[in-house]
């Protein structure tokens, strides 16, 4: 049988905003750090089984950022990609997290990218995981979702339509060859996050603002081509959102990446663990 690792759950005060975050105890004081950046509309919980499996060899930590999961944050807080970056930034502080690699997934890239931006010396490395930072990877449809605006009509509509019980649903199931595989209570659960006072405003706000994301992109590539970390790139191809252009783009900044293309949806780790724990133990293990 395979070690278990043991799992706590903390929360630390950020700028007033109480984050919750969960992490690893391994069985090595100086084990490689995994920093794992949760995408939308989930939180740290879907980092639950890869943190089992991986956990006792590596210390895997999960925050929630602001309006998400059980992290809670002062009723006027902006909700922006940077703030989200800046809570990041000030939780990997507190930790006193020197050196790490980060798993990047979803809105985990723009959150990710924006704090090695400002600290490259403590990339050991990246797991990219349909995290997008490429204007190849856009769909129609996030095209069409990102290019929406506050004054636009049926806009903010348009937005609440995708954080409903349905909407979540079909984020988890849409490109998923075997949709039995994904447990429901993964997008039951967040779910009733959403659904708590506050949440959905937040997510409305969020959504607005994904735009600077774009904007941010060839920052971003320049990024990557100056500091060239170590890269696991990991995707499912079935994604409604991200494609897989997407994925190969990482390639023209980063040739030496380790690309490998699952055939799942934009929740590949709920379907894939088998095939992606490994992958990332393996890149675990070559950082060290």
């Amino acid at each position: 049988m395979n070690r278990l690792p043991l799992v706590r759950h903390g929360r630390i005060d950020i700028d007033g905003v109480e984050v919750h975050y969960r992490e690893s105890v391994p069985d090595r004081a100086d084990a490689p750090v995994l920093l794992l950046l949760h995408g939308f509309p989930t939180a740290s919980h879907q980092f639950r089984r890869l943190i089992d499996a991986l956990g006792a060899d590596h210390r895997l930590i999960a925050p929630d950022y602001p309006g998400f999961g059980q992290t809670t944050a002062p009723d006027d807080f902006t909700y922006t990609f940077d703030r989200l970056a800046d809570i990041v930034e000030g939780f990997v502080d507190r930790l006193d997290l020197h050196r790490f690699a980060m798993y990047l997934f979803d809105f985990g890239a723009p959150v990710g990218l924006r704090l090695a931006e400002r600290r490259p010396e403590s990339i050991t490395g990246l797991v990219v995981q349909n995290g997008n930072a490429y204007a190849d990877g856009l769909s129609e449809a996030a095209r069409s979702f990102i290019a929406l605006a506050p004054e636009q009509t049926g806009a903010e509509g348009q937005i609440r339509d995708l954080l409903t019980l349905e909407g979540t649903r079909f984020q988890y199931e849409t490109g998923a060859p075997d949709p039995s595989l994904i447990a429901p209570e993964s997008w039951m659960l967040d779910q009733h996050y959403l659904d708590l006072p506050g949440r959905k405003e937040a997510q409305v706000a969020l959504a607005f603002d994904y735009k600077s994301n774009v904007d941010r992109y060839d920052g971003w590539q320049a990024w990557l081509r100056k500091h060239r970390p170590t890269t696991l790139v990991v995707w499912g191809t079935g994604d409604p959102f991200f494609t897989e252009a997407g994925a190969r783009a990482y390639l023209r900044d980063l040739p030496e990446a380790e690309l490998h293309l699952l055939e799942a949806g934009h929740f590949t780790l709920e379907t894939h663990l088998d095939v992606i724990a490994p992958l990332i133990g393996d890149f675990m293990e070559r950082l060290r």
